[in-house]
């Protein structure tokens, strides 16, 4: 569990005496509710004041919102982190900046720079590095028993497997240059995930995949919301997937709605955090209805819960 923030410190002696009657799986909803701290860190870089990151603790499959504070004006921010680009968003006022990137649940732990480049207003070009720690993630194994079809495919649907893999590789490529995404993420769901998001899965008793999302136990039929505002880009049926949605919300950062048993919105539809997208269900590969949320940012998967727990800026 991520520290808590000075505000929310609790005195042992104190106050869990009058709590005694509650259960603990109550007070760890309660803790788990808390906003996730942020780390920040003054630079001793020409033109950057501050860096932070949320959550503090970085590990693999981790969402990431990184915020810069400039002490001088700047006609835009860009950086890499992890060997992939960022275009830094201005916030609303100040010198502030920010952008919402991610680590991939295949990311091995490790030290990583945040390489920043700032175009001043004069023109003049600043630059800071920012070094990151990234921690292992900590994962299981599940075995699970599908149909063989799922777990060795014949000619056929490995024909219609390639098919949908170039409907995905299409989708993903188109970029949206600005965020769509306005405030903090919701459940898409009014039922509270899993913890399977980077499970090791043994289907069959064969080692098949990572799994790349996190399920819900929501029965068939249970509306499926978008967790942000963003823009259709995928609304069909797949093999593995099932029936899908893909909303993209912006600067390649996506949510994917997977097992739906119903699709009620298509392709170039703009939505709304909240809006209907469709119901759960049981399509594709699964052992029974619920619903797989995956949170996709420049191909890699981070972990949906931990992006329900940031506190982000509102557009």
């Amino acid at each position: 569990m991520l520290p808590l923030p000075v505000a929310y410190k609790i005195d042992p002696m104190t106050h869990f005496r009058s709590l005694r009657p509650l259960r603990w799986a109550a007070l760890l909803v309660l803790f788990l509710a808390l906003p996730a701290a942020r780390a920040q860190k003054t630079t001793g870089f020409r033109g950057f004041q501050v860096v932070s990151w949320s959550p503090q603790r970085l590990e693999s499959g981790s969402p990431v919102l990184f915020q810069i504070e400039l002490n001088l004006p700047a006609d835009s921010l860009h950086g890499t982190w992890l060997d992939h680009p960022l275009v830094f968003n201005r916030a609303h006022q100040g010198n502030s900046w920010y952008v919402l990137a991610g680590i991939d649940v295949e990311q091995a732990p490790g030290t990583y720079p945040l390489e920043l480049t700032a175009t001043a207003s004069n023109g003049q070009e600043l630059h800071a590095t920012q070094q990151l720690n990234v921690l292992p993630g900590s994962y299981k194994t599940t075995t699970l028993h599908v149909e063989e079809k799922y777990v060795q495919p014949d000619a056929a649907t490995l024909a219609r497997i390639a098919a949908d893999k170039a409907v995905k590789d299409a989708a993903f490529a188109h970029t949206i240059p600005q965020p769509l995404w306005n405030g903090s993420f919701r459940s898409p769901v009014p039922f509270a995930p899993t913890d399977s998001f980077g499970t090791r899965r043994m289907f069959n008793d064969k080692l098949a995949s990572i799994h790349r999302g996190t399920d819900f136990h929501a029965p068939s039929g249970t509306p499926v919301v978008a967790a942000n505002d963003g823009v259709v880009i995928i609304a069909q049926g797949m093999f593995y997937e099932g029936n899908l949605v893909v909303v993209d919300h912006g600067q390649q950062f996506s949510t994917l709605y997977m097992h739906l048993s119903k699709i009620e919105v298509k392709v170039g539809d703009r939505v709304h955090k909240g809006q209907r997208l469709g119901l759960s269900g049981a399509t594709g590969r699964v052992t029974g209805p619920h619903l797989h949320l995956g949170v996709r940012w420049q191909g890699m998967y981070v972990d949906a819960v931990m992006l329900l727990k940031l506190t982000l800026p509102a557009r």
